[in-house]
């Protein structure tokens, strides 16, 4: 008879803690967890600010009736908005205009003494492009009545005055359209234009498409 011959299989050991390989993969298991934990944070640190619920005129009171809350994430630039968790200052009005549905910048809204323009009405039977709405450039040009009923050369008065807002109505025996348009003034340039209308001067408002200081 042959003999038989018996191999004997290796024994698997049970792995130990100080098995350097063990302790290896338990590190790059928690390392990866950690990274997702982070991802997952940092896709998550959105903030609450505020947001025009209809446009903002220059020069009006803002309160929280006039604002609605949004989450967003601003990241660097968090500090240059309003945000819910610093709340509105009483008594604030907005220094620009800001329009509805956009992020309330914190540079928008100040104390009235820091108000640099001032809106002033301006009456005109002419009717403006559609694009001359609350927030576009016009500029404003006059010419001051002259001798036999004519007027002197027009000349611009304002280059690129926005404007706040505008109104729609009739004359007083409702012949004709009239247009009021808003402009918002410098108080340097005030002076001017107050006197080219309480001199009959012919105001004319004219869209600038550029909308940019000539």
């Amino acid at each position: 008879m042959g003999q038989s011959v018996s191999i004997a299989a290796p024994r698997l050991k049970k792995p130990s803690w100080k098995d350097p390989r063990l302790l290896i993969g338990l590190l790059l298991v928690l390392g990866s967890i950690a990274g997702v934990i982070v991802l997952v944070g940092s896709a998550d640190r959105t903030t609450q600010v505020y947001t025009a619920r209809e446009d903002i005129a220059v020069g009006q009171v803002v309160t929280e009736a006039d604002l609605s809350i949004v989450k967003v994430r601003l990241d660097d630039v968090e500090s240059s908005y309003v945000t819910v968790e610093h709340g509105l200052a009483e008594g604030r009005v907005a220094l620009q205009r800001v329009a509805k549905d956009q992020l309330v910048p914190q540079q928008s809204l100040g104390v009235a003494d820091a108000l640099d323009r001032k809106p002033v009405a301006i009456a005109m039977e002419e009717e403006l492009p559609a694009q001359a709405v609350p927030g576009a450039r016009v500029d404003v040009w006059i010419a001051m009545p002259g001798s036999n009923r004519a007027f002197e050369e027009p000349q611009m008065l304002l280059p690129s005055a926005e404007i706040a807002g505008i109104t729609t109505g009739s004359s007083t025996f409702g012949s004709a359209k009239t247009t009021v348009v808003m402009v918002l003034v410098a108080d340097e340039q005030m002076p001017k234009l107050l006197g080219a209308l309480a001199n009959k001067a012919n105001v004319s408002v004219v869209w600038n498409p550029a909308g940019v200081v000539q």
